[in-house]
């Protein structure tokens, strides 16, 4: 069984044989004391966040991120011998290789929220090359852009970090703006330029949410059958989801039930953001069903029990689960990465995928901000709550 990282001190070399491929000898990362002050970045919130002990639903319960998790928890799916080997050179990849924890970089915003927001805060960044560096220099295990970002640098960098190739993007130049998440690039494509795996977004709760959910399915059995891992940005979006001032697309419940229809599409990995209120069922009289013991026992108001449902509807912890690291705030961005990494970590998720934070500012700053979300993850105090 996989156990939390924060349990062992150290770990030792690791050796693999995939088919068709000679043996690899490849170290995995030591857990050590952070090389950032978490808890002076924390603030107030360290005591509040880094003693917290889990009681609603314990993390024994969990199926949890460990050097063998391939191994222990995939292997025992229908995924195929090549998606498994993907998977973990996934895992096998940057600072965290061999921990069972991952940090991405992704950089699909040039679609999803136009090229100038996102990228004329560092110009260099219109540039795939710089996006993928940025990647490799961070110590990321994966770099995630479109299919056209990745396809135009990929026999430069297809063999030196897992490319995962998203698929599907919410574009804004119609007039009104209009939300809605169509294939900008196919499977095939992907495989051809080297990808390890593939991703898309659905907008759970959106008119087209059913259509996407159809389309994606099948570009997910497609990826597999070609022996590549898949990624599903699990969001919200429908208007309806703000009542009283409340928006509640960040809401724990409903954002669980977004991961739970994730992963019954066969997602290998669940991106959501981090949930930052709850009750959106109760918000909503006759909207679906809910349960009074989710309110009452199974969550709390604590930011880790919340992400900890999150986890929980990811087949508690089959499925990792990675949160978004959010918009660029400026000076904060560090903190903010570092307090999101921290609830995920302490509540059972895979790891972190960050992007504006990292790319929209001097490649050294981007590098320090990743490498400061990863050392929570190699830090041993930060243990399962």
């Amino acid at each position: 069984m996989c156990i939390a990282n924060g349990t062992r001190a150290a770990y030792g070399e690791q050796s693999r044989v995939w088919p068709g491929m000679i043996a690899q000898t490849l170290p995995r990362a030591t857990l050590r004391s952070p090389q950032v002050d978490t808890a002076s970045l924390l603030g107030d919130d360290a005591g509040y966040l880094l003693d917290h002990e889990a009681t609603a639903i314990s993390s024994s319960a969990l199926t949890l991120p460990g050097p063998d998790f391939v191994d222990d928890v995939l292997a025992a799916s229908d995924r195929s011998p090549q998606v498994l080997r993907s998977f973990q050179s996934l895992l096998d990849h940057g600072r965290l290789r061999g921990t069972g924890y991952v940090s991405i970089l992704p950089v699909d915003q040039g679609i999803e929220h136009s090229a100038a927001a996102s990228f004329a805060p560092n110009p260099a960044y219109f540039d795939p090359a710089n996006i993928v560096e940025l990647a490799i220099e961070g110590g990321c295990n994966a770099v995630a852009s479109t299919v056209g970002v990745l396809g135009s640098v990929s026999r430069r960098y297809a063999h030196r970090i897992p490319f995962i190739v998203k698929l599907n993007h919410n574009e804004l130049l119609t007039l009104p703006n209009k939300f809605d998440q169509v294939m900008f690039g196919s499977v095939d494509q992907a495989y051809d330029l080297g990808a390890a795996g593939v991703g898309a977004t659905i907008y759970f709760g959106s008119e087209e949410s059913t259509r996407q959910i159809q389309e994606v399915s099948e570009a997910f059995a497609r990826a597999h059958e070609l022996g590549m891992f898949t990624v599903l940005w699990c969001y919200l979006r429908n208007s309806g989801f703000k009542v009283d001032g409340v928006d509640h697309h960040a809401s724990a419940d409903l954002t669980g039930q977004a991961n739970h229809l994730g992963v019954t599409i066969q997602a290998d990995i669940i991106k959501q953001k981090l949930p930052e209120t709850n009750g959106g069922y109760n918000a909503l009289p006759g909207f679906g069903k809910t349960h009074q013991l989710v309110y009452d026992e199974l969550t709390t108001d604590h930011p880790i029990d919340l992400c900890r449902w999150q986890v929980a509807n990811c087949y508690m912890g089959r499925i990792g689960l990675i949160n978004s690291g959010g918009a660029s705030s400026g000076a904060s961005d560090m903190a903010e990465a570092v307090r999101t990494a921290v609830i995920n970590k302490r509540a059972g998720g895979l790891g972190l995928i960050s992007g504006r934070k990292a790319f929209q500012r001097p490649m050294a700053e981007g590098i320090e901000l990743l490498n400061a979300i990863q050392d929570v993850y190699l830090d041993a105090s930060v243990t399962i709550a």
